[in-house]
């Protein structure tokens, strides 16, 4: 089975699938979950340079010769180095990687009328300026602020996003960022956990300000990319079929927390043998 493999540090990247399933239905897909490291928004350049890298050639090797970087630290830290040089050096012209940076940022500019953007995402995200850097060459006159939000992914991933706490931990957060710029329309959540609490975000913004996932602008991209490139679209089977991934040791445990993300889950199995440590 050739697959489309979706590579994410831990769950985040089950709400880019759900909207790749949605607009490419009869394709197959492999997702990869590196959740015995996660989260990787807090780890080193190299650190995340290696994981991804580990991570695509365990892809490739399960017969997905295009992988989608699901995870914005990892598309924001890795994607480059991976594409102009790993690629080059390991594989042939049939494997790609594509990431989530790149076609967010293509349309980003269309959703503002002010010019002033929000960012909220991981720490690695926002100190590598990715995004500004790539917004700069498609809308030169966009203004960007970034804000990191270290608690955020673990107050989601333990299921505790809805407290008190937690909730005022996002609004406090939120409101950080709006003050950078009063003029903010619109605000990016460049990670893909966030879309769990945007519900939250959007309540507290209100209607002024669009708040923007990344899943679907991923999955429409993708489909033109596929368009385009009907060499690689030919290697890969459309039976429908998803598998779902994860290296962690404890499998029941992950496909609990997965379905905040991604329901109904299904079977998911051990990414064994697993990369070296």
């Amino acid at each position: 089975m050739s697959s489309i493999g979706v590579f994410d540090s831990g769950f985040g990247g089950l709400t880019v699938l759900k909207e790749l399933q949605k607009i490419l239905p009869n394709y197959n897909f492999t997702y990869l979950g590196d959740n015995a490291r996660a989260p990787y928004g807090e780890k080193s350049f190299e650190t995340v340079n290696e994981y991804t890298r580990q991570a695509i050639d365990w892809l490739f090797d399960h017969n997905c010769p295009l992988v989608i970087l699901a995870c914005n630290t990892a598309s924001a830290v890795a994607l480059r180095n991976i594409q102009q040089l790993y690629l080059h050096q390991n594989y042939d012209e049939h494997f790609r990687v594509l990431g989530v940076v790149r076609p967010t940022t293509e349309i980003i500019g269309n959703f503002s009328k002010s010019g002033v953007i929000g960012l909220l995402g991981t720490v690695a995200t926002v100190s590598s300026n990715s995004y500004a850097i790539e917004i700069a060459k498609f809308y030169p006159h966009i203004k960007l602020k970034q804000l990191a939000c270290p608690l955020w992914v673990p107050m989601i991933e333990h299921g505790i996003y809805n407290s008190p706490a937690s909730q005022s931990v996002i609004k406090e957060n939120v409101d950080q960022l709006v003050k950078m710029n009063p003029e903010m329309d619109v605000i990016l959540l460049a990670c893909t956990h966030y879309p769990i609490v945007a519900d939250i975000i959007k309540a507290h913004v209100g209607p002024a300000i669009q708040v923007l996932s990344q899943g679907e602008i991923i999955a429409k991209s993708l489909l033109n990319y596929l368009q385009k490139h009907s060499d690689l679209n030919k290697l890969l089977d459309t039976d429908g079929n998803t598998e779902i991934y994860t290296s962690a040791d404890d499998v029941e445990l992950f496909k609990q927390k997965a379905k905040l993300f991604f329901e109904p889950i299904g079977k998911v199995k051990q990414a064994k043998p697993w990369i070296k440590k």
